[in-house]
């Protein structure tokens, strides 16, 4: 079984453990899975295996399907907090089936995930560890953005915990499955840390300079809501609310993000994507050299660099 074969077989268990005699709930879940997406976690879990000597891909399918059902879970969630009606390019699950259907979807597929874990005992512990960072990351945000404080430390903290937590996880699972030692563990942990802090904020800056037909998804959201690396510099030069005021009726975000871009958010944004990107190419120059390190260098490119 090659990456591409392991990454489909992800899909197809996401689609079985999805099933459900409550019909909404079967056709919510797979309309937001069958939207495809980067699979950029479960990629990270199965390179880490493969990168330890792991040769098995069927092996460490359920732990990746686990680590993407919580991903998808969180993103239904995202879109009742964000009053989203475009998720990947298709209408989000609230849009199509209101806030109660959605918010029921995705707790319908974060109790999946306990069932595809149970087979694999203390690497529970893992992404259980992950999945309450995150937790507590989205409410961080929520927080900060409601009181308006959101500072560079604060940032900081929420990414980690609201993204890059479920990155660490999915490389040390990886690791794990493969048998690697605690040291290779820790290693492949800590770089995806840094792939997830690195794909946090380059989606705060497609948030603020992206093409919505690129994206799939509204542009400016985060930024209005108080939230994400542009939300700093706005509350730096007046603050979100003000610029919303001043924007014309027929782009609310307009102000907002010119405003951004003469403080200079997007500049310090992508100059800490550069310093992210660096941490995480050292981690990887510790390990055997090999095809599963070269892809895991892949990967990241693809997060920096990518456009939607």
């Amino acid at each position: 079984m090659n990456l591409d074969t392991a990454l489909q077989a992800v899909n197809s268990m996401m689609i079985e453990a999805v099933q459900s005699d409550v019909p909404v709930l079967r056709e919510a879940s797979e309309h937001i899975l069958g939207a495809g997406g980067k699979r950029a976690r479960p990629r990270l879990l199965m390179l880490s295996y493969q990168a330890l000597g792991g040769e098995d891909l069927s092996i460490p399918v359920r732990a990746a399907t686990a680590i993407e059902l919580v991903h998808t879970a969180t993103l239904v969630h995202d879109d009742i907090n964000d009053h989203s009606l475009l998720r990947r390019g298709r209408e989000s699950i609230n849009a199509r089936w209101g806030r109660t259907f959605a918010l029921l979807t995705g707790d319908f597929l974060f109790t999946k995930v306990y069932e595809l874990m149970a087979p694999l005992g203390d690497l529970n512990v893992i992404l259980a560890e992950a999945v309450v960072a995150l937790v507590e990351g989205e409410t961080l945000q929520a927080a900060a953005a409601k009181a308006g404080t959101l500072d560079r430390e604060t940032y900081q903290q929420i990414i980690a915990r609201k993204t890059a937590s479920l990155f660490r996880a999915a490389g040390m699972l990886g690791a794990k499955m493969a048998g690697g030692e605690d040291e290779q563990v820790h290693r492949l942990g800590e770089f995806g840390f840094y792939v997830g802090l690195a794909f946090q904020v380059v989606d705060d800056l497609l948030d603020l300079t992206g093409d919505p037909a690129l994206m799939g998804k509204p542009v400016g959201l985060d930024v209005a809501q108080g939230r994400g690396v542009g939300s700093l510099a706005a509350g730096q030069n007046g603050g979100a609310a003000e610029a919303v005021a001043e924007a014309p009726p027929d782009d609310p975000f307009l102000a907002i993000k010119r405003r951004l871009i003469a403080g200079g958010a997007v500049e310090e944004g992508r100059q800490m994507v550069k310093v992210l990107e660096a941490q995480a190419r050292a981690i990887l120059d510790g390990l055997p050299p090999g095809p599963a390190v070269d892809e895991l260098h892949d990967l990241l490119t693809l997060v920096v660099e990518r456009q939607s």
